[in-house]
């Protein structure tokens, strides 16, 4: 069992919990993920890592309800248990395989988007911690809905916030201010990562093509089983079949099929629908109406 020592609720919808795992957090590098499981029958939940303290032995975990299992999850309280919490899984961020002295030379600026600042997070404080400083981008819908600002000005060279309907920073979309950086403020980068909603990425990876920027992006909302065996995070990678479990979740965004992934994550929409209509209303849906997909 893995005792949840403190949980937030960061906004409207975002959680946070540290979760008590001495072994996880002792073997834990940016850019990696665990998988949670509140109870014996529970579903696998793949989470990225936010944050990770080895000698506290603790690890913190960012979450947005989006199903009935993380519905539930987000009425745990401090003091409550996790049956399941296993990693670290998946492949460390490239930026920690990095020659540090080449590293130093490099530019890079970071694209989180709404919950992905997250896991934009412990990369950043990585490279903090070895004296370099990036630059991050954090995007978000309305003002209520940025979070781990202080966070991240603490270990960022600079930190740029933007909301689509210019409630709080700059005004737009992420990509515009990537576009303004570079054409208008005459930034040089020699590397972008970004994390968010798989459309956000996309439309980044778009404009960082145009820019010749290196993009990297995390492809952690695809995945379900976290262990490459059901194979519902196959991914179009280039020429190559790529699984986000065990390949990533980290690739090569100009190379990622997009529009694949999009359609491939929605696969899933009525299955979820019938376990958060179960969540929300009891087991009373059992097929004959043609319509709850209980016949099935």
């Amino acid at each position: 069992m893995y005792k949840i020592l403190n949980a937030e609720k960061l906004s409207a919808n975002i959680f946070l919990m540290d979760v008590e795992a001495p072994r996880v957090a002792k073997h834990c590098l940016p850019g990696q993920f665990v998988i949670v499981k509140m109870d014996e029958v529970g579903e696998r939940i793949p989470l990225t890592i936010c944050d990770y303290d080895a000698e506290k032995g603790t690890v913190t975990i960012v979450f947005q309800p989006a199903g009935a299992s993380t519905t539930r999850m987000a009425q745990l309280k401090a003091g409550d248990y996790f049956e399941d919490f296993v990693g670290p899984l998946g492949q460390p961020s490239e930026l920690c395989h990095e020659d540090l002295e080449e590293l130093k030379k490099k530019k890079i600026v970071f694209v989180a988007g709404g919950v992905g600042t997250a896991p934009v997070y412990p990369q950043v404080k990585w490279l903090h911690e070895r004296g370099i400083d990036a630059d991050v981008i954090i995007g978000a819908k309305t003002k209520d809905l940025v979070i781990m600002e202080k966070e991240m000005e603490a270990v960022a060279g600079n930190l740029y916030v933007t909301t689509d309907d210019g409630s709080y920073g700059r005004s737009g979309m992420v990509t515009q201010v990537i576009k303004d950086l570079v054409e208008k403020e005459g930034k040089h980068y020699d590397k972008c990562v970004a994390i968010g909603p798989m459309i956000m990425m996309k439309f980044v990876c778009l404009l960082t093509k145009e820019l010749n920027l290196p993009t990297i992006v995390s492809m952690n909302p695809v995945m379900v089983d976290g262990t490459g065996m059901c194979g519902a995070c196959r991914l179009q990678v280039g020429d190559e079949i790529k699984f986000a479990c065990v390949d990533g979740p980290e690739f090569d965004g100009h190379l990622v099929d997009f529009d694949q992934a999009m359609k491939r994550s929605q696969m899933y929409r009525t299955a979820e629908g019938r376990a958060m209509l179960k969540l929300q209303e009891g087991d009373t849906h059992h097929g004959g109406c043609g319509h709850c997909g209980g016949d099935d």
